[in-house]
C-alpha cells in the first residue's frame, strides 16, 4: 500500500465533504428513545454507485431494493437508512415495505425511484411500522444539508457507542479530490461483512465498473478482515457513491494518480473497519493479528481470521493473559498449510514462541502491554511470501449482558 503521505486526513471532514453531497437524520419513532433512527445521504447529481452485500443466505429486503436500483443505471442520488428495525426475515410484506420506503423517499426528494437505495439495521423478524417510517421520510429532505453528517451518523447507530466517520483528500490531475466514509457496526460482526452498514462518498470522476472492482478489492482487505463475535448479519451493505464533481479525467488503473487514489480509498475503509472492531459490543480493546510468511494470500487471511475470531484468544486479551497456546491452537485449526516446527509468535514486540518452542519472557511486561487499549499479535510462519492482517476485539462480560437482552 502506498505511503499515507500521498493523501491527508481532513480535520473535521465528513461524508458531506466531497462536492455535491449532503446528509441528515431525524427521529421517526423506531427507537424507544428519542435518538435519531432515520437518515439519508443525498447527492446533487446522479452519482456513480457500487455496492457489496452480506453473504448470509438470509438477506434482508432492503438489499434487494438497493441492488435493483443500482442495476438500472449504475447510479444513485440518495441512500436512505433506518435503525432500530432490520426488516429482515419479514417475508413478502417486508419486501413490499422496503420498496415502499424507496418510492416514498423518491417522491420526497423529487427523484426517479431507481436513484434511491434503501438499507435497514436493528432487530430481525419484526415488520417496520410504516406509518412512522413514511412520516419520517417525508420530513427527511428538510433535514439534509452539508452540515448534516453528524445527524446521519447518529441515525444509523444501534448498539454502537461512537460515530464512525473519516475524510481524506488527495490530488488527481492537480484537482483536490475528497474520499469520505461513515459506518455503523458493533455486534453480529464477522468476516464476509458484518452487522455493518458502510457508506463511502467521493467527488472523484470514476466509471461504475472501476468503482465496483475497487470496492470489492478493498472490502476483502478491510471489512472482510474484522470480527467481533463470529456472526455474519442479514443486513450488511457497503455502498460507494462518486459525484464526479472534482472534474478531472476519469480515474482508473493506468492513470498516473490511480495508486494513490486506491490507497486513499482503502485507508478510509480500513479506518472504519478498525473503528467497528474497536467498538465491538462490550469491548475494551482493539486486537490486530498479523500473519507473515504464509504459502498464499488465502492461507494468510484464513489464519489471521481464525485467530482473531477465537473466543479463547479474545478472552485472554480481555484478561491481559499472554497465553500464546491459544494463539497457536487457532493457527493449527485454520485448515491451512503450517509447518509446525517454524512458527514464531510475538505479543506486541515481546517474543513468546520461536520455531514453535516457548521462549522465556517477562510476564509483567506482557501483562502491562496487554492492559492497553490496542494489542497486536504477530505470527511468522516462515513458509512463503504472503501476509495478512485481521482486526477484532476482546470478549467481555459486557458483551454477554448486551446480547442476552438485545430485544428487551
Amino acid at each position: 500500500m502506498m505511503n499515507q503521505s500521498a493523501f491527508s486526513v481532513v480535520e473535521g471532514g465528513s461524508i458531506t465533504s466531497p462536492r455535491g453531497f449532503g446528509a441528515g437524520g431525524l427521529h421517526c419513532g423506531l427507537k424507544k428513545t428519542d435518538r435519531y433512527d432515520l437518515g439519508a445521504i443525498f447527492c446533487e447529481v446522479p452519482a456513480v454507485a457500487a455496492g457489496v452485500y452480506t453473504r448470509n443466505l438470509f438477506q434482508a429486503a432492503p438489499l434487494k431494493v438497493t441492488r435493483s436500483s443500482i442495476a438500472v443505471e449504475g447510479k444513485l442520488r440518495a441512500m436512505v437508512v433506518n435503525s432500530g428495525n432490520a426488516n429482515a426475515c419479514t417475508g413478502q410484506q417486508g419486501e413490499e415495505d422496503a420498496f415502499r420506503m424507496r418510492s416514498v423517499a423518491a417522491e420526497a426528494f423529487g427523484l426517479p425511484e431507481h436513484y434511491v437505495g434503501v438499507t435497514s439495521t436493528g432487530v430481525i423478524g419484526e415488520l417496520l411500522p410504516m406509518d412512522k417510517v413514511v412520516s419520517g421520510l417525508r420530513r427527511l429532505p428538510a433535514k439534509v444539508s452539508g452540515q448534516g453528517a453528524e445527524d446521519f451518523c447518529q441515525a444509523i447507530l444501534t448498539t454502537d457507542l461512537v460515530r464512525k466517520m473519516l475524510c481524506v483528500q488527495l490530488e488527481v490531475d492537480g484537482r483536490t479530490v475528497y474520499i469520505a466514509g461513515a459506518a455503523k457496526g458493533s455486534g453480529m460482526i464477522h468476516p464476509n461483512m458484518a452487522t455493518m452498514l458502510g457508506f463511502l462518498t467521493t467527488d472523484a470522476n470514476i466509471e461504475q465498473g472501476v468503482l465496483q472492482k475497487l470496492l470489492n478489492e478493498v472490502t476483502d482487505a478491510t471489512f472482510n478482515m474484522i470480527t467481533v463475535d463470529g456472526d455474519t448479519s442479514t443486513n450488511d451493505m457497503l455502498v460507494a457513491m462518486a459525484s464526479g464533481l472534482a472534474e478531472h479525467a476519469p480515474i482508473a488503473p493506468g492513470h498516473p494518480d490511480w495508486e494513490k487514489f486506491a490507497a486513499a480509498f482503502r485507508h478510509v475503509a480500513e479506518h472504519l473497519a478498525k473503528m467497528i472492531a474497536r467498538d465491538g459490543e462490550g469491548a475494551t480493546k482493539l486486537i490486530e493479528v498479523n500473519v507473515f510468511g504464509a504459502v498464499s494470500d488465502e492461507a494468510a487471511k484464513s489464519i489471521a481470521k481464525t485467530v482473531i475470531g477465537s473466543s479463547l484468544v479474545k478472552s485472554a486479551a480481555f484478561g491481559a493473559d499472554a497465553n500464546w497456546g491459544r494463539i497457536i491452537a487457532a493457527v493449527g485449526r485454520a485448515g491451512q498449510p503450517v509447518n509446525t516446527d517454524t512458527v514464531d509468535i510475538f505479543v506486541g514486540d515481546i517474543q513468546v514462541l520461536r520455531q514453535s518452542r516457548p521462549v522465556p519472557f517477562d510476564e509483567d511486561e506482557a501483562l502491562e502491554y496487554l492492559r492497553g487499549e490496542s494489542v497486536r499479535f504477530d505470527i511468522h510462519l516462515h513458509m512463503g511470501e504472503a501476509n495478512a492482517t485481521a482486526w477484532g476485539c476482546d470478549l467481555t462480560y459486557e458483551y454477554v449482558r448486551i446480547n442476552a437482552a438485545y430485544r428487551t
